[in-house]
């Protein structure tokens, strides 16, 4: 009975990791307020390792004026892949006073690396595309209270 009660212990820990990578659970995360010039940006905010290691990992949709701010400790080169990620992002790596560092388009369910070119505290992730239809480059300045006079 013993070893019954085993296999099916270790048949639903298997079932329930299967379940848990098909249907990520939503963290219900901060959302904060950030504008990129006339648009407004609602940002979930990843600022915790759980949060920011889970980041958009299994997501099907997001909607457009929607983006996560990973928010870190400290400034440093912040490096990005996309496994388990089932979107096409774009991150911008963001300095202290919103200033954009540098963008990098990233392809769904990859382990490319995508890094900031400098020590950054913030990396902004939004639908793939969304920076440049907006004509936001490196060198664009984001407004929110993150950014603010620190």
């Amino acid at each position: 009975m013993k070893h019954i009660a085993i296999g099916l212990l270790a048949l639903a820990v298997a079932l329930g990791s299967t379940s848990y990578a098909q249907n990520a659970p939503q963290m219900d995360l901060q959302r904060i307020k950030l504008s990129a010039g006339m648009h407004l940006i609602d940002a979930q905010v990843a600022a915790s390792p759980e949060q920011r290691s889970t980041g958009l990992m299994f997501r099907k949709d997001m909607p457009p004026s929607e983006g996560m701010l990973f928010v870190f400790e400290q400034p440093a080169v912040q490096c990005f892949w996309m496994k388990n990620t089932l979107l096409p992002l774009s991150a911008a790596f963001v300095a202290d006073d919103g200033t954009i560092v540098n963008l990098a388009d990233m392809k769904p369910q990859t382990t490319d690396s995508h890094c900031s070119t400098q020590p950054v505290r913030y990396v902004l992730e939004m639908n793939q595309g969304w920076f440049g239809k907006k004509g936001i480059q490196a060198g664009f300045k984001l407004g929110g209270k993150p950014f603010a006079a620190r």
